[in-house]
């Protein structure tokens, strides 16, 4: 089995080590999944920087919902 992460963007990456290989942003225990859901329920993207605290980038953000099938894996 292959332990090494996997860049899938600027901001999201997979590793086998961190929640199980899903997509995650690079530095951060934080799913993408999560936070798609969280645009999904309508939050705006100020108000999910601020629940998760200076730990994401409104790019981040943007990757990650333009790229949502990352977290089909």
């Amino acid at each position: 089995m292959n332990a090494d992460p996997k860049q899938l963007g600027e901001y999201v990456v997979a590793d086998p080590r961190i929640c199980h290989g899903k997509p995650t942003f690079r530095g951060t225990r934080i799913l993408v999944a999560t936070v798609i859901e969280q645009v999904a329920d309508g939050w705006s993207v100020e108000r999910i920087l601020q629940g998760w605290r200076g730990q994401l980038t409104a790019e981040a953000i943007k990757e990650a919902v333009l790229h949502r099938n990352w977290c089909a894996r």
